[in-house]
């Protein structure tokens, strides 16, 4: 068995209810003066609220960051840094989507060394170290919470990285009240998300592709796969919405230590060119990379084809139950009501060379992917999704 090394969240909770007794989780962790970064549709929304009344019954003085937008430039990444600098603050809380999670983890870390971003992007260049950060999602998508990566928009359209285990909170706090009643599409798309992540770290090419991973992507496949109808179709149901929290923290774990690949890579470009969000950037191009990786990659879709599609274990052929496992996904897209080709989301067929050059800035998921892209693969990949 080869050498790995596998890094997580030091402490998990996955409690219903939790965030409404969120100053209790601090005491001791975060000093009294807190950063909460947020988005504004959660404050509209109120969803802060109970966690905000329990800091404050506790003693805690908490600055509100509610600027974060879908895809977080770098300017609200500085004018979060500015905020917490201004008032102090002596720990970090991310509340909300992937978005607000990944501006946490960046603010905490600037404002804990004072490091320059341009010296922390990339893989293990982050120096350290952060502010105490406690992470509370909002979706059951990115698996942000345990995750040691950061992904920031720069220069208008451009996505960029800071991975480092550094990076990783010291709590992940996850309540399903928090996602009762998310709007069905949204459901949609971050479950799907949550599906890629697990999909491309059980098939990752990356050398700390490991037993761990494995495990955990398959346990989040089983979760996802079995209840994101449920969850999206009927918005209440606790059970539902617990399994894909869950199932999405289980597929974050395994892509933390054995990185994701080339639909990232080419689902970048989507969301940074013509802003469509993360998840449904993913869904859009899932089925078009499996069919190119299915050459070097059928083995292992198939075996977690029945993770997700229970049935398909009848399929005692290779080929076939990977076939039918793509055409499945691509189904399942459709049965969520999520848009299916790339047309539909406002992009044009002329667009499709630039977004190929773009996907190929994106070398360290790319290397990671079961079979080697090209940049004319990735044109033909964006074509066969147009």
């Amino acid at each position: 068995m080869q050498p790995f090394h596998f890094n997580t969240t030091p402490q998990v909770i996955f409690r219903p209810g939790s965030a409404a007794n969120l100053a209790s989780v601090l005491v001791g962790r975060c000093g009294t003066r807190l950063l909460l970064v947020t988005d504004p549709g959660l404050r509209r929304l109120g969803l802060c609220d109970l966690a905000l009344r329990s800091l404050g019954e506790a003693g805690f003085s908490a600055t509100i960051f509610d600027a974060v937008e879908a895809d977080p430039s770098l300017n609200t990444v500085m004018a979060a840094v500015e905020a917490g600098r201004a008032a102090g603050v002596t720990g970090v809380i991310g509340f909300g989507g992937g978005s607000s999670l990944d501006v946490a983890k960046v603010v905490a870390l600037l404002l804990g060394s004072g490091e320059a971003i341009d010296t922390a992007w990339g893989v293990g260049n982050a120096q350290g170290p952060r502010l105490p950060l406690v992470l509370v999602p909002t979706t059951a998508g990115t698996g942000s919470e345990v995750t040691p990566v950061s992904i920031i928009t720069v220069g208008g359209d451009e996505k960029r990285g800071v991975s480092s285990p550094i990076l990783l909170p010291d709590v992940a706090l996850l309540d399903l009240d928090l996602t009762l009643g998310l709007p069905a599409p949204i459901t949609a798309a971050t479950g799907v998300d949550a599906m890629v992540h697990a999909i491309e770290a059980y098939a990752s090419k990356n050398a700390n592709n490991n037993p761990l991973s494995k495990m955990l992507a398959r346990q989040a496949l089983q979760l996802l796969g079995a209840n994101i109808e449920a969850a999206v179709f009927d918005g209440l149901n606790r059970d539902a919405r617990g399994a894909m929290l869950l199932g999405s923290m289980l597929a974050g774990q395994a892509f933390a230590n054995s990185p994701v690949a080339a639909v990232h890579a080419l689902a970048y470009p989507i969301g940074g060119i013509f802003h469509v969000p993360h998840g449904l950037s993913n869904a859009l191009i899932l089925p078009h990379v499996l069919r190119f990786n299915a050459p070097d990659a059928a083995g292992l879709y198939a075996e977690i084809a029945v993770d997700v599609f229970p049935a398909l274990a009848e399929e005692r052929d290779v080929q076939r139950r990977c076939a039918a496992f793509i055409e499945g996904l691509s189904v399942l897209s459709q049965r969520l009501g999520l848009q299916t080709t790339l047309r539909e989301v406002g992009i044009g067929e002329a667009d499709l060379p630039r977004m190929a050059k773009d996907a190929m800035k994106q070398t360290r998921l790319l290397v990671n992917n079961p079979r080697e892209v090209t940049e004319a693969d990735a044109l033909a990949i964006y074509r066969a999704a147009w």
